[in-house]
């Protein structure tokens, strides 16, 4: 036998990438997962942000009081009326690496995009990027593909005033089958209006603007009708904080770093948490436990700091070894602002105090109601062997510092019937994806309180499964994604799934973990190719590409579906549908108008909104 041969390894072997290249072959470096648009932190928002923050940028140092914002399907155009890019520099601030202004600490103090890489992947990740910058009377123009420069237009006059407008189309190629999702780009720029009040954003024609920052966002999250006192906002230098309690369970929070919104929180959240509660127990004079103060709360943070040190380049998560103003480490920076500014307030606002000292009684009581079934539960599901009854785990989980951005991709499946866990566990990707396995519907469990959730053992299971019992800090999947049949009984157990997380983990879903998996209607089929279609169009556009009389089989169930055809629609090409809340939804009122028992009233919306698909049966048969 010859013996193999051996790769030769020399001076050809070395490769070097330009700056494109490299951010083109390892995107995720440069803004963390792609995805397709159904998750707020996917690449393509991460794109808009990336341009946003330079703005917000020059907003921040003085200049320039409004943003204009267009987003269509697909293309991007920002411009702001800040000073303008440098004209001479123009094209070297949009595509070469290390070219920025926010090197020198003196043009720009607190920013987030300190690396100077952001408008450079954001160039080199569109299929076509336009820059153009107004300053003093005159003008820079120059469009790119895919980060090369294609026409670099001479310096000519403008009557327009001073700013910057970038124009750009995300990559097809690089970003599958993406979608904007208006209500992640709505909450986007609400986010950039509340951390920089006066600052006006005219996105898509709507003009969005904040007086009194935190304290807005707050009352845009929660309905006042379900607070238990006025917020209480408090607003220092470098720092801003505004929080209150209501009826729901769980803790909500919301933090910033130099308008960043981190959405895995970090030392800052940490450290306010922990002030919280320290400082109510002194005023009180009384050592509550640190879960009855923080129970219901719901609250928001933001702090400006030179040189962040955040986790990933994504910075959704604040690192530990960042410093705070002044060289105070951050937990002693929040903590001693809390500390002084909220005990005045409790001592000025008698009213607040008292309202917050019955929040955190009842929240006591709560918890000694349950305390002894739940110590029973945990035990039935330590011996109920969660690992191999209920759960098909993965390798990696959210939770895992250790993962990186890996454990980004993690997700469990929640299904109904043997068939349907089956075929997932089967054609699942076993290093991310779980699959956790419903024995029949769920407890409709509207209008209960928390102990159903210890006293049902598929519940209990669930929530030991996710790993939330404690709150979300320890959320093992990154992705909530319910799995049932298209049907009636499928939709049915969606909803008490719903119904579920909405009473008692409203978090899971305000925040963006809980999607609905979409899966193929239809097959259309001929010997040369296959077409899986998710509906009456995308099955009419099969038949026509496929001509002639195809097979169409329509798939009644996920039970129905083989395990390596199910492979092709939980993987790269996986179509998941977010639950998004409306900001003018009340939890309550929606729980209550579907699950509860006004009969008569939601009988009379379902005659009135009643849709009769005449021609279905006849498709079917085609």
């Amino acid at each position: 036998m010859a013996k193999q041969q051996e790769a030769v390894y020399t001076e050809d072997s070395i490769k070097s990438l330009d700056w494109k290249e490299h951010i083109r072959l390892r995107p995720g470096m440069y803004i963390g997962k792609l995805g397709d648009g159904s998750s707020a932190d996917d690449g393509i928002y991460v794109l808009v942000k990336e341009i946003i923050d330079n703005s917000i940028d020059e907003h921040m140092m003085g200049y320039g009081k409004q943003i204009d914002v267009t987003i269509s399907d697909h293309r991007v155009k920002i411009r702001d009326y800040g000073r303008g890019i440098p004209l001479g520099k123009t094209i070297d601030c949009v595509s070469k690496i290390n070219t920025g202004g926010k090197y020198d600490s003196g043009a720009f103090q607190k920013s987030v995009g300190l690396n100077g890489v952001g408008t450079k992947a954001v160039n080199a990740l569109s299929n076509y990027f336009k820059v153009q910058s107004h300053r003093e009377g005159e003008t820079k123009i120059a469009e790119f593909n895919q980060g090369e420069l294609v026409t670099d237009h001479p310096i000519g006059k403008t009557d327009q005033p001073n700013g910057t407008k970038i124009t750009f189309e995300p990559d097809g190629t690089v970003f599958k089958n993406y979608h904007f999702i208006p209500q992640y780009l709505e909450n986007q720029i609400w986010n950039y209006a509340f951390l920089n009040a006066g600052l006006t954003i005219n996105f898509n024609g709507q003009k969005y603007h904040s007086e009194h920052g935190l304290r807005d966002l707050l009352e845009r999250k929660t309905n006042a009708e379900e607070l238990r006192y006025p917020i209480i906002h408090l607003r220092g230098e470098d720092i801003e904080i505004a929080f209150s309690h209501s009826n729901q369970y769980g803790e909500e929070y919301y933090s910033f770093v130099n308008g960043q919104y981190t959405t895995q929180g970090g030392t800052h959240l940490q450290a306010f948490r922990e002030a919280l509660v320290k400082t109510v127990r002194e005023f009180f004079g009384k050592n509550f436990d640190a879960a009855d103060v923080r129970a219901s709360i719901v609250g928001s943070i933001a702090v400006r700091v030179q040189e962040p040190v955040f986790e990933s380049q994504t910075k959704t998560k604040l690192g530990s070894l960042n410093v705070a103003p002044e060289g105070a480490t951050m937990r002693s920076f929040v903590g001693d602002y809390v500390k002084k500014v909220l005990d005045d307030y409790l001592h000025k606002h008698p009213d607040a105090a008292e309202a917050l000292l019955k929040r955190i009684n009842q929240s006591e009581r709560e918890r000694k109601e349950i305390s002894g079934i739940k110590k029973l539960a945990n035990e039935r599901a330590k011996k109920a062997n969660l690992h191999n009854k209920k759960l098909r785990d993965c390798r990696i989980h959210f939770n895992d510092a250790k993962a990186g951005d890996k454990k980004e991709n993690t997700m469990i499946f929640i299904t109904e019937g043997d068939s349907a866990s089956g075929s997932i566990t089967k054609s699942r990707d076993v290093s991310s994806q779980a699959v956790f396995s419903l024995r029949g519907k769920p407890l409709n469990c509207f209008g209960l309180t928390k102990k159903v959730v210890y006293e049902n053992e598929e519940f209990n299971l669930l929530q030991h499964a996710l790993n939330i019992e404690d709150g979300l800090d320890g959320l093992r999947y990154r992705k909530i994604v319910i799995a049932t049949d298209a049907d009636v009984d499928g939709m049915h157990i969606r909803l008490l799934l719903l119904t579920f997380f909405l009473q008692f983990f409203p978090d899971l879903v305000k925040q963006g973990h809980v999607y609905i998996l979409e899966t193929p209607l239809f097959r259309v089929r001929n010997k040369k190719a296959t077409h899986y279609c998710y509906d009456e169009e995308e099955k009419q556009k099969a038949m026509k590409k496929l001509g002639g009389k195809p097979e169409i089989t329509r798939f009644k169930g996920l039970g129905e579906i083989s395990p390596d055809e199910f492979g092709n629609f939980i993987g790269e090409d996986i179509r998941l549908d977010p639950v998004i809340l409306q900001k003018e939804t009340k939890i309550e009122d929606l729980l209550s108008f579907f699950m509860g028992k006004n009969t008569p009233k939601r009988q009379s919306f379902i005659i009135d909104n009643l849709r009769v698909e005449k021609d279905l049966v006849e498709e079917e048969v085609v």
